[in-house]
Parts: C-alpha cells; sequence; structure tokens
C-alpha cells in the first residue's frame, strides 16, 4: 500500500473524482474549468450562450484527458513498468493507453462537429432554434437570452456548473455538459415524485424531496428534473392545536437525469420562495403524489385560527388604519393586547403600540423568533414586540374591527 503506483492511483483518483464532480474546495482554490480557461471562456455576464457553448465543449475536452493524465503519471510512479515506451509497456497498459487517446480524440472530434458553422450544431444551439421565428435563426434567441440574463431582476443561483436561473422569459438550468432551456409561457410544471427521508442535508430533522418536471409544450425540448426539499412530519411528538410539527424548509436542487446528474445546487427556503415568484407558470402536482404543507404554512394557518378566537379589538373612530409596515400591501388588521392574564401577573407585558401589522406579518415575527429545533414549543412560547418589545403571547393577539 506505501509504493508509489498505488499512493499515486489514490491521489488522481480523489483529484479526477473532484475535478468532474467539483466540490465547494476546489471552487475555492480555482480548480474548475470555468477558472483555468477563463480567459478563452470570456465573460458569462456579457454573452450567457456564448459563454456556455464554449465553457461545454472545453469541459468535455478536458474530462476526457484525465486517463491520459493519469497514464502521463503513472511513467514516473511506476517507472519499471516502461509505460513510457507503449511497444515495451504490458499489454493491458498498452489497451490503457489507447482508451487515454480516444476519448479526447473523439472529444476533439465532437467539439469540432458542434462549432461548426459557428456552433450550429451544439445542443444549446439546437434547442434555441426550436424557439426561433422561420425568418430568424437561433443567435436572435441566444441574444435575447444574453439581454435578460444582464438584468438585475432575474433570479440565479448556484455553483458555475450547477445552476438554476430564471429569467423574464426562460428557465435554464446549466449543469457539467449541458444548458436546458424552456421558455415561460409554455413551460408546464409537474411534482412527479414524493420522498420522504428521516434527515435533511442541513439539520437531524425529517425532510421530504419532491422532484419538479420542467416540460415544454414542444415535444421537441427535453425536459429537465428539478428537486426540492419540503418539510415532513416527525413521529413521536404531540400535535398543538391539529398543528403536526414539522422540519424546517430545506432547499432545492436542480437535478440532471444525464450521467452527470451528480451536478446539483442547493437553494434555502428563502430563494426557494424568490424562485417560486420569478416562475410565471403554477406548480401542478401528479395525482399520486402527496405534498405535505411546509412548516411555515401550517404554523401561520394554525396561528391565524386562534387569533380569530381571542377577543376582538375596537379601534376608536378617530384612528384610521395604515398599510402593514411589515409588507406595506395588506392593511394592519391585529392590535397587541395583553388578554391571557391580568396585567401585574404573568411574563406578557401590555403593548401600547397602535394597530401597525398584519395578521400574517404578526404571524411570520412570531414563527421567526422560535428555535427552528423545537417547534412543539411554538405556540406556547413568548416573543417581543416587534416594535415596542413588549413581551406577548398567542393569546394576545387581538384582531381589530
Amino acid at each position: 500500500m506505501d509504493s508509489p503506483e498505488v499512493t499515486f492511483t489514490l491521489a488522481y483518483l480523489v483529484f479526477a473524482v473532484c475535478f468532474v464532480f467539483t466540490p465547494n474546495e476546489f471552487h475555492s482554490a480555482g480548480l474548475t474549468v470555468q477558472n483555468l480557461l477563463s480567459g478563452w471562456l470570456g465573460s458569462e455576464d456579457a454573452a450567457f450562450v456564448p459563454y456556455h457553448l464554449r465553457r461545454t465543449a472545453a469541459t468535455v475536452l478536458c474530462h476526457s484527458l484525465l486517463p491520459l493524465g493519469y497514464y502521463v503519471g503513472m511513467c514516473f510512479a511506476a517507472s519499471e513498468k516502461q509505460l513510457h515506451s507503449p511497444s515495451q509497456a504490458p499489454e493491458s497498459w498498452q489497451l490503457f493507453l489507447l482508451l487515454a487517446v480516444t476519448l479526447p480524440s473523439v472529444a476533439c472530434a465532437l467539439i469540432y462537429y458542434w462549432s461548426w458553422d459557428q456552433w450550429t450544431h451544439h445542443p444549446l444551439a439546437r434547442t434555441l432554434s426550436l424557439y426561433a421565428l422561420p425568418q430568424s435563426g437561433w443567435r436572435a434567441i441566444a441574444s435575447s437570452i444574453n439581454t435578460e440574463f444582464r438584468r438585475i431582476d432575474k433570479f440565479a443561483t448556484g455553483a458555475p456548473g450547477a445552476r438554476i436561473i430564471v429569467t423574464d422569459s426562460w428557465v435554464m438550468k446549466v449543469t457539467t455538459y449541458r444548458v436546458h432551456v424552456a421558455q415561460q409561457q409554455d413551460v408546464r410544471l409537474t411534482v412527479t415524485e414524493s420522498r420522504q427521508h428521516e434527515l435533511s442535508p442541513d439539520s437531524n430533522l425529517p425532510v421530504q424531496l419532491l422532484t419538479i418536471r420542467v416540460a415544454s409544450a414542444s415535444p421537441a425540448v427535453q425536459p429537465f428534473d428539478i428537486r426540492s426539499s419540503s418539510p415532513a412530519p416527525q413521529g413521536g411528538q404531540p400535535l398543538l392545536c391539529g398543528w403536526s410539527p414539522l422540519a424546517l424548509p430545506g432547499g432545492l436542487w436542480a437535478e440532471d437525469p444525464s450521467p452527470a446528474g451528480c451536478d446539483s445546487c442547493r437553494l434555502n427556503s428563502t430563494e426557494y420562495g424568490e424562485l417560486c415568484e420569478k416562475l410565471q407558470a403554477p406548480i401542478r402536482s401528479a395525482a399520486n403524489v402527496v405534498i405535505r404543507q411546509s412548516l411555515g404554512d401550517l404554523f401561520l394557518e394554525t396561528f391565524a385560527s386562534l387569533v380569530e378566537v381571542n377577543p376582538a379589538y375596537s379601534v376608536p373612530s378617530s384612528q384610521e388604519l395604515e398599510p402593514c409596515i411589515g409588507c406595506m400591501q395588506a392593511r394592519a388588521s391585529v392590535k397587541l393586547v395583553k388578554t391571557c392574564q391580568d396585567l401585574a401577573v404573568g411574563e406578557c407585558q401590555q403593548c401600547s403600540c397602535r394597530p401597525m401589522w398584519c395578521l400574517t406579518c404578526m404571524g411570520k415575527w412570531f414563527a421567526s423568533r422560535q428555535d427552528p429545533q423545537r417547534p412543539d414549543t411554538w405556540l406556547a412560547s413568548r416573543v417581543p414586540c416587534p416594535t415596542c418589545r413588549a413581551r406577548f403571547c398567542i393569546l394576545d393577539v387581538c384582531t381589530v374591527r
């Protein structure tokens, strides 16, 4: 196990796997195709489509050279095998050298085919040509995507080789070897699979994985999958007022059904909400898929139902309700009034603020002050008023009339 041959083989295997399925450490060190060839690839922000035409071609070529790099390294690590002279090398190594030379040769031929006639035969260019008008070509669509990608209101997240991008007109998923593109106006989003796991990547809480199929109305456009995580019920915990304690929202991955399917980009729950806001098409669920409500939705639903049974607060006729200072969209609809106990008893305090918050924003504030690892304690907890910091519980939240 201490021989140079074995040591080099293990080290090169780790390097090759990390170079293909790039971890964060390799991204930070700049050991990626995008960084090593940045001078030739250009800027993604300046020209999104040309950048990824070159990036996918360069990635195919660089990855195809890995076996040949291993052979060259073994010429030094195992010099007794005389690998530097293929005619004198063992037959197994001659076959390996043939394979190592064939792979980049095939890759070069494929890249030449893609780049012929200004990248017309590239898979991305052929996909864009499906959306082009008869009097125009795929380059007009590429120009439109380049323009929309430069806008600051786009949704984009993930590592360079594993990204989800949503602009005003396009839904795109960038993977190691491909760029999937679908037009927003004719896309269909369907939840096709639901799986429950006992642990999420971020915590020790259960999580439900949902696979969302992004399909274009055109059958010629290849569909692609997006994998998102939603909370899953925890067993063995008591229910509070009909509310099942769940894990906090996790994130979202882009999953490629190709052999490079390990390309995935992680989104937190905030980014997932931004993604849904940017998407124009609704997300439908297949008939056999059960999607559990998220923790936030379940809590807000229970929070609202409990507030409705609390005593109402009568607003003086001289006082006009203003927009909620949290969302600035809905009218202020709740007032904090200590009703759980007498004024001088208990931990809750009397709030002197006028009605300034809507029920939804107050519920979100209440939830944001809780321990995510202890959802069973949320309804019985006390939090400070978002304005004056007087402590209150759910029984002190009163609707205004």
